[in-house]
C-alpha cells in the first residue's frame, strides 16, 4: 500500500537537489530488485525448510511475524525515506518468509496454488509492463487519483474487518467462495495491478528528472510492495476457487 505515500511527496518539477550526486538510473533499480528478490528467496526458502520437516509451529510463527515486521518496516520507509536504503532490505527478507509461510500453508490445502500464484503475479507485471511502456493505459493524474483513492478504500475496508475479528464478527464475502466474494478478490487483484503503473510512472519521471541514486530503493520498494500486495491477493482468489 506504499505507493500512494511515495507519490503524495514526489514532485517531478523538484530538481534543486537533484544533480547533486549520481543520478538514479532504472538499471539501478532494477539491480536493487534483484537483491531484493534474493533476500526474499534466502529468508522463504528457510520458511519453506521448516515447513517440510514438519515444524509447522515455526512456520506460522514466520508467517505471522514476517507480516507484522514487513508492515513496521514499510511504515518506516514511506515515511523515513532515507532509511530505505537499510529497511527495504529487510523489509524483503521479512515479507520472503511471511510469503513462503502463507504459501506453504495453502499449498498443503491446495497443491498446485502455489506455482499458479507466482506465475500469475509475473503475467500481470509483465502486461501491466507492455500496458505502460506502449502507453497503451496512459498514467495521468486523475489516473493516478483514483488508483490511490481505491487503494486507500480497500485498506480502510481491510482494517475495519481485521477490527470487527477481533469481536468475533467475520465480513462473508472477504473469507467464503460466493461469486459477490470471488468478484471482491477479482477487483482487488485490478487494483493492485494498476499500482504497478504508479510504480513505473515513479521510476520513469525520477530517472527522467535526474533524482538521487538513493531514489532506486524507493523505486524498488514501491514495485516490492506491489507485487507482494499482488500475490497474497491472487492466492487468496485461488483459494477461494479452489473451494467451490
Amino acid at each position: 500500500m506504499s505507493n500512494p505515500i511515495l507519490k503524495s511527496s514526489f514532485n517531478p518539477e523538484n530538481r534543486s537537489f537533484a544533480l547533486e550526486g549520481k543520478p538514479m538510473t532504472v538499471g539501478g533499480v532494477m539491480n536493487k530488485l534483484g537483491l531484493l528478490a534474493v533476500l526474499m528467496f534466502i529468508s522463504g526458502g528457510a520458511t519453506w525448510y521448516q515447513f517440510v520437516i514438519g515444524n509447522l509451529d515455526k512456520v506460522y510463527m514466520l508467517t505471522m511475524g514476517g507480516f507484522i515486521v514487513g508492515f513496521v518496516l514499510a511504515m518506516i520507509t514511506c515515511f523515513a525515506r532515507k532509511a530505505a536504503p537499510f529497511t527495504t532490505p529487510l523489509y524483503a527478507f521479512a515479507e520472503g518468509a511471511a510469503l513462503a509461510g502463507l504459501s506453504c500453508i495453502l499449498e498443503a490445502q491446495f497443491p498446485g496454488i502455489v506455482v499458479k500464484a507466482v506465475s500469475m503475479t509475473f503475467i500481470t507485471l509483465l502486461a501491466m509492463y507492455v500496458l505502460y511502456a506502449g502507453r497503451i493505459i496512459k498514467v495521468t493524474e486523475k489516473l493516478k487519483s483514483a488508483i490511490i483513492t481505491v487503494t486507500f478504500s480497500i485498506l480502510v475496508f481491510y482494517i475495519i474487518s481485521w477490527i470487527l475479528a477481533l469481536f468475533h464478527i467475520n465480513i462473508p464475502m472477504l473469507y467464503d467462495s460466493s461469486p459477490l466474494s470471488i468478484g471482491f478478490s477479482v477487483f482487488v487483484c485490478a487494483v493492485a495491478a494498476f499500482n504497478l503503473l504508479i510504480d513505473f510512472d515513479f521510476i520513469e519521471q525520477a530517472t527522467r528528472n535526474f533524482f538521487p541514486q538513493e531514489y532506486e530503493w524507493l523505486g524498488a520498494f514501491g514495485v516490492a510492495t506491489t507485487l507482494v500486495w499482488l500475490y497474497v491477493e491472487i492466492l487468496n482468489l485461488l483459494s477461494k476457487l479452489n473451494r467451490r
